[in-house]
């Protein structure tokens, strides 16, 4: 399970920094988006990966589940979709004053640069 779990990390960070190196503004904010999905299953992975245990303390439970990875991955869940709220809200404005997708402010052929 570890090794899944892992992989699927390693495999969220290389595509989010492959698309946050992509000169267009909605893969980079697809990128952002995917590295913070990768953030949150590291996070939360590093509350040790067990299954059927309560995240309470209890006489009659075996043992308990640390709770405190599953509440930042629920407080990193919220900022990360305000923060995308705001770069899509950013890049669509972007796009709309320059009337280009690109991050670099050039887009196309040489002859299109001023």
């Amino acid at each position: 399970m570890e090794l899944l779990v892992a992989s699927g990390v390693g495999v969220a960070t290389a595509v989010g920094i492959y698309l946050v190196l992509r000169a267009q503004t909605f893969p980079v904010v697809l990128g952002l988006t995917f590295l913070s999905y990768a953030v949150n299953v590291y996070l939360f992975a590093m509350g040790r990966l067990v299954v059927g245990l309560p995240p309470i303390v209890s006489k009659t439970a075996q043992g308990y589940t640390d709770p405190l990875p599953q509440a930042l991955v629920l407080t990193a869940i919220v900022i990360s979709f305000g923060m995308t709220a705001l770069l899509v809200v950013l890049a669509l404005r972007g796009y709309l004053e320059t009337g280009r997708d690109h991050v670099d402010g050039v887009a196309g052929t040489p002859e299109d640069v001023p």
